[in-house]
């Protein structure tokens, strides 16, 4: 592959071929752009071989390795990290092999990244991406514990958070030492990764349900008809009328295989971002200052937010097929 200050790119190459075409000679074109004699024949040569095709780069790999690490100490060395989760540093030792050529067999058969494995089976977990928006829809709850009014120990004394506590519970339900939870539903196109979330009071069918019917109307707002819908095996994606809804809709309902959160793994991701980014990321004074902080941040994740798997873009620029404004607001 070209590097950046390379004398010729593909385009260089074609021009030089077009100048030696007219009927100059090589040599002249050749001291023109500033390469030697010999490069110039080349790809002339290549040219009137090939034609055009041999004016791209070709592959820099050897025909032949005679000296690569044979193909049954490469089944070894993968078995060993499957079953025993070990690095190049301790699976070196134990097939007295240096550490750095049991990483490139690793990084050669893409087992060099421990979070690409299933950990309880060892396979390398298959990543995939739908082709367009729409064709399908992860969607997930997580489970948060309720902030006292007044905040929590983040912002004060662990006895005086105590107190604190212990007032707010027995204000709202009667002196019951426990302050309850909030359940965050999340849904998040595969292709784009636009997000929609919603704090809720609990994960019952009607309420994901409603949930539900509320993000797709948020994805058609942008433009994004719904084909499929991704969930796991929790009792309200069972039900009948989680599941009359989406047929009703024309929307095909799918469901994780049991104990394989990989399956729906984009959500997780965004649960996880969301207690990063937005549960946690500073101290709130009370439940609701935490709820209303949510859409801000959806926004600014939908907008804004850079995403690597994304090529730096924000979540918009696939759905609008644009580059997005990349950034991270100040106000």
């Amino acid at each position: 592959m070209s590097h950046p200050n390379a004398r010729l790119t593909v385009h260089g190459r074609r021009l030089l071929v077009d100048r030696v075409r007219a009927g100059r000679p090589v040599a002249h074109v050749a001291d023109e752009m500033g390469i030697s004699r010999a490069t110039a024949y080349k790809w002339v040569r290549r040219w009137r071989a090939e034609g055009d095709a041999g004016l791209f780069d070709r592959s820099s790999r050897p025909l032949t390795t005679p000296h690569r690490t044979p193909a049954d100490i490469e089944n070894r060395i993968c078995e060993l990290r499957r079953e025993r989760k070990l690095g190049p540093a301790r699976i070196g030792p134990i097939l007295t092999m240096p550490a750095s050529t049991v990483h490139r067999v690793l990084t050669r058969r893409g087992l060099n990244r421990l979070r690409w494995m299933d950990r309880p089976t060892g396979q390398v977990i298959r990543r995939y991406e739908r082709e367009r928006p729409g064709g399908l829809i992860h969607v997930d709850i997580k489970k948060l514990g309720n902030i006292p009014d007044g905040g929590g120990h983040r912002i004060m004394p662990r006895q005086q958070a105590l107190a604190n506590r212990q007032a707010t519970t027995a204000a709202r339900k009667g002196g019951s030492p426990v302050i309850g939870y909030s359940f965050v539903h999340s849904a998040i196109d595969d292709h784009s990764r636009l997000a929609y979330s919603e704090v809720l009071t609990n994960e019952r069918k009607e309420t994901a349900t409603a949930f539900w019917q509320r993000a797709n109307a948020f994805f058609t707002a942008h433009g994004i008809t719904v084909e499929r819908v991704l969930t796991d095996n929790g009792s309200c994606y069972r039900s009948r009328l989680f599941g009359q809804t989406l047929s009703a809709a024309g929307i095909v309902h799918k469901r994780t295989r049991p104990y394989r959160p990989q399956t729906n793994g984009k959500v997780e991701r965004v649960n996880r971002t969301l207690l990063d980014e937005w549960a946690y990321v500073r101290p709130y004074s009370g439940n609701a200052e935490r709820t209303d902080a949510l859409a801000d941040f959806l926004h600014i994740y939908n907008h804004h937010r850079c995403h690597t798997a994304l090529e730096g873009q924000p979540p918009i620029s696939r759905v609008n097929n644009a580059p997005g404004q990349c950034r991270w607001p100040t106000s």
